[in-house]
């Protein structure tokens, strides 16, 4: 992760949850949630600064002061407009291009991550992403500013601003997108690595048991398999 970086990787992360409350700075092995992420993120070939972006509500100062222990930047923002929230980190640290990660999820694949940048980089695209070719909660999404930028200007329905990449889905045609090209042994979108409920966290928990905290998605596959 390196300060001043033009691509920002930034992490949508709140305590506030309506099924599991305060998952993202939940134990998984010998870090948090949350740390699994960031974690991950320092193993990202191309240059990057981390960012994580989280809410003005009070229940959120606990996510400001985890990331003050860990010297890991903190943005604060709208709590239910995520898409303006995104917009107004990416200005403040000035990222011409924007990763975004949430922390539902314990295990982004690095390894995709950085050949998405790339894809990203080279094809000039608006909008680039993967998680349709890997399992749920694996993937990423890579945005240029400007169309975040374009996105906050047009977006009008309520789920456009509840995340972040909605009004792009919505209008796809406006925009230049690629998707990843899948690596056949990671193309298993019926996986569930994500975190939304109890049961996802044990399954989750039991990964990191069985594979360790820096699990690759391969091993995360076949543990998924036998929980």
């Amino acid at each position: 992760m390196t300060p001043g970086s033009s691509i920002g990787v930034i992490v949508q992360a709140r305590m506030a949850s309506t099924r599991l409350p305060g998952k993202i700075l939940r134990p998984m092995g010998k870090w948090t949630l949350l740390e699994h992420i960031t974690q991950r993120c320092c193993l990202l070939p191309t240059p990057t600064t981390l960012v994580i972006a989280t809410t003005t509500k009070p229940e959120d100062d606990a996510v400001a002061v985890w990331c003050a222990s860990k010297a890991i930047p903190c943005f604060r923002g709208g709590e239910d407009n995520v898409i303006e929230r995104y917009v107004q980190c990416a200005q403040e640290y000035v990222f011409a291009h924007i990763v975004r990660l949430t922390g539902d999820n314990p295990f982004p694949d690095m390894e995709e991550l950085d050949k998405l940048l790339a894809l990203h980089i080279t094809e000039q695209t608006d909008f680039s992403y993967s998680f349709p070719v890997l399992p749920i909660g694996v993937g990423a999404e890579v945005f240029t500013r400007e169309a975040l930028e374009f996105s906050l200007i047009k977006a009008h329905q309520p789920h456009h601003f509840e995340h972040v990449d909605e009004y792009i889905l919505d209008n796809l045609a406006d925009f230049k997108t690629r998707i990843l090209p899948p690596v056949p042994e990671k193309n298993r979108p019926d996986v569930r690595l994500t975190i939304d409920t109890e049961e996802d966290y044990r399954r989750c928990l039991a990964i990191v048991a069985q594979a360790g905290e820096m699990v690759s998605t391969r091993e995360a596959i076949a543990a998924w398999e036998r929980t």
